[in-house]
């Protein structure tokens, strides 16, 4: 299963070509995808027009929604930041900790074009698609 971040979603509705768009398009309706519930905020809350919200909020209702953040993730997501810190690594929105560590939780790949997973990536485990 994949988790896609609201990085190439929010690309995504802009109609904005990339890899990691491209590899979304393939990918919807032949591969599972978990939406997480933090990743739907962060997709919806950007939409200026109304009809725009309205039709991207049905299409990602379709997807399953797994909620993220708990008392243990938020826990183990405060000893990820941590742990990049000591390696020199300020990851720049929480809220990427919290989606990265729950794909590392739950051994989900994720699609992202997002910077701040890099460093997950290389020392926490997360498990990244390469486009």
């Amino acid at each position: 299963m994949i988790i896609v971040d609201s990085s190439v979603w929010i690309d995504y509705f802009n109609g904005k070509k990339t890899a990691e768009t491209d590899w979304l398009d393939s990918a919807l309706g032949n591969t599972p995808i978990i939406m997480g519930d933090l990743i739907l905020t962060e997709v919806l809350q950007g939409f200026k027009d109304d009809g725009d919200f309205k039709t991207a909020k049905e299409l990602l209702l379709r997807i399953p929604i797994m909620p993220m953040v708990g008392q243990e993730l938020a826990l183990k997501s405060a000893e990820s930041y941590r742990l990049l810190r000591k390696k020199g690594v300020t990851v720049r929105k929480t809220i990427d900790v919290m989606i990265g560590t729950f794909c590392i939780r739950y051994q989900l790949s994720l699609l992202h074009n997002d910077k701040d997973f890099d460093p997950m990536e290389k020392f926490l485990k997360l498990k990244a698609i390469k486009t």
